[in-house]
């Protein structure tokens, strides 16, 4: 029961930075209803939100129609081999970095029935970050089965919770805005 209440409080908070308050729920309806009209689904990769993208995307019912599955990846071992970045990558760059987000989402098109993934690696804190990385910054990619990549890097404001939950929120955005152009 508790675990429940602590769902709905979860489903319910609204994402800050947006022009309208909206909720994690609401985007992951959008983005279902997006991939459901087009009949493809979507696979996640995810380190410092550490599966929140395929929790609130299974938050909705039904979302077995357009959520093939969900690829936890914290450290560098297990992005090199659930998803296949490549360890230069990795050496070279950082796990937080646009290059290797993109190698995280096209590595979920690869190992899954997927037509669309989104990739998420960032410094959520409250340690760990550098003058280079502060800690706020992630990185995502958005990337189909067709061959369309897209990265980005942002920084977030707050604590790990915010900074989580913000880019949860940016990567279901983007997913939205992949699927839109």
């Amino acid at each position: 029961m508790r675990a429940q209440r602590k769902a709905k409080r979860r489903k319910a908070r609204p994402v800050t930075g947006h022009r309208s308050p909206v909720t994690l729920y609401q985007l992951a309806e959008r983005v279902g209803a997006a991939l459901k009209k087009r009949k493809l689904m979507l696979a996640t990769a995810e380190s410092c939100t550490g599966g929140w993208v395929s929790e609130a995307v299974t938050m909705v019912p039904g979302s077995s129609e357009w959520f093939e599955r969900g690829f936890v990846t914290y450290t560098y071992i297990s992005k090199r081999e659930m998803l296949g970045v490549r360890e230069a990558t990795l050496e070279n760059h950082g796990a937080v970095s646009e290059e290797v987000v993109r190698e995280m989402a096209q590595g979920a098109i690869a190992r899954s029935h997927a037509q669309v993934a989104v990739a998420v690696s960032g410094v959520a804190g409250p340690s760990g970050g550098t003058r280079d990385k502060p800690v706020g910054t992630v990185c995502f990619a958005w990337s189909t089965k067709k061959g369309k990549l897209k990265s980005a890097t942002k920084r977030f404001a707050g604590d790990r919770e915010a900074v989580r939950r913000q880019s949860v929120a940016h990567a279901l955005k983007g997913v939205l805005e992949l699927l839109s152009a």
